[in-house]
This record gives C-alpha cells, structure tokens and sequence, in this order.
C-alpha cells in the first residue's frame, strides 16, 4: 500500500491512477488530519509527500514520521514544486529517501516508486551473525542495532544501509555511483548530491563516531580508524 498526500486533486487523481495502472496499490489524501487517521489503522509501504499541504506542511509530517518508531523505516518519496538544491537538501536532511519536483514524468515517477519499494522490501535471507566494532562503534545488521558508548542510535532505513555498506567495505573507498546503486538501486534519477546529505546526517547522528567516515575527495567515502583512535 502507498500513501499519497496531495491537496491538488488533479495531481493527486493522476498519481494514484498510474500507480494503480502499474499494479501498486495507492491511496490519496487531501489533508494532513485524514492522513494521520489512515496511519493509525494501518502501515504503508511507502508514503509520497507534499510539502506544500494545508493544516500540516509536509517536512512536519516527515519529522513526525521519522520521530515515530513505527513510521521511522518507512520511505518517504517528496514531491514538491520546490524544486531549489536548498529545498532539496531540506526535504533530505529531514529523512526524506527521495525527492522529486514538479513537474514530473509518470514514467520516472513509477521507476523511483519500484527502486524504493525493492530496496526497503525485507529480504528472506538468513541471519548471519554479523556484527561491526568500530572504536566506539557497535553494529548488528541482523538487529538493526546501531550503538555508540552502548547508546543507541536511530537512522533511517537509507542511512542504517549506507552505515552497513561502508562497515562491509571496510577501507575501501565507496564512491557516490556506488552507493546509490546498492542503496538506492538506481542512478539515472537521483542527484549524487543526496549521498553527500545522507552522510552528513549520518555523521551528526553517530555524534564522535561520525569521525570514521572519511570523506575522499573527489571519490567518495570509506570507514576508516587510525590507530591512535583505537
């Protein structure tokens, strides 16, 4: 099920008609409110976004969303005629997965929707046992643990996979190609510029542990403890 909230109607009309075309199960929302009582009675897949909304803009919806243990793995695709890299850099810097501006292709619209949908789809693998210790550093992927000094810390699904990647690539440099291929599952739609946002909230939510991400210039990033740090 994807949750669509939209005060146009003929924007909101023409969405859910596609998705429904393409086989996704879609609802649309007018308000904020009639949101908000969908969400309590049962979970989306995925939630596409408005900023622009009466009652409730929508970056106070997705802060509410990633606040909300329920809601916070959820994927929140933006759709928003603020379209500026400032906007962008907002809407990402809040938890947003993806953003994109209008006016948009139906066709480009129903490939991010797909690449959000596969990526946040639990996989049926068995659990292997894996764990990461980085200085003060701790992560269980199978748990989806994330610790620092035996603190817990809440990412959002895209940032807890980019942790895992670079923990799994272990001073190897990762460059921005790669990992919207891995998280994402795409590049041909997205912006490298989101990878840069999504580490630097990743950096500020592991507080001092952020230091081992280590910006290569020019290339990307990698994981890396000097040995004075250990």
């Amino acid at each position: 099920m994807i949750y669509f909230v939209e005060d146009d109607n003929s924007i909101r009309e023409l969405v859910i008609y596609t998705l429904s075309g393409s086989k996704m199960e879609a609802v649309g929302f007018a308000l904020p409110s009639a949101f908000w009582k969908a969400i309590g009675e049962q979970l989306p897949e995925l939630i596409l976004l408005d900023i622009m909304l009466p009652e409730e803009d929508g970056l106070s919806i997705l802060r509410k969303l990633r606040k909300d243990p329920r809601t916070s793995r959820i994927p929140v695709m933006m759709l928003t005629a603020r379209s500026s890299e400032y906007d962008k850099v907002i809407g990402l810097d809040t938890g947003a997965d993806d953003y994109l501006p209008k006016p948009f292709g139906m066709m480009e619209l129903v490939a991010r929707v797909r690449a959000l949908l596969r990526r946040s789809a639990p996989e049926e693998i068995p659990h292997t046992g894996e764990t990461f210790q980085v200085g003060e550093l701790f992560v269980d992927p199978d748990r989806h643990i994330v610790q620092v000094d035996g603190a817990d810390v809440s990412l959002t699904y895209k940032e807890f996979e980019m942790l895992c990647l670079l923990l799994r690539n272990s001073g190897i440099v990762l460059t921005r190609e790669q990992f919207l291929d891995k998280v994402w599952g795409y590049t041909s739609y997205i912006e490298s510029r989101t990878v840069d946002v999504h580490i630097r909230t990743l950096r500020q939510k592991l507080g001092r542990a952020g230091r081992y991400i280590r910006t290569i210039r020019g290339i990307g990033y990698k994981i890396e403890v000097n040995e004075h740090e250990t």
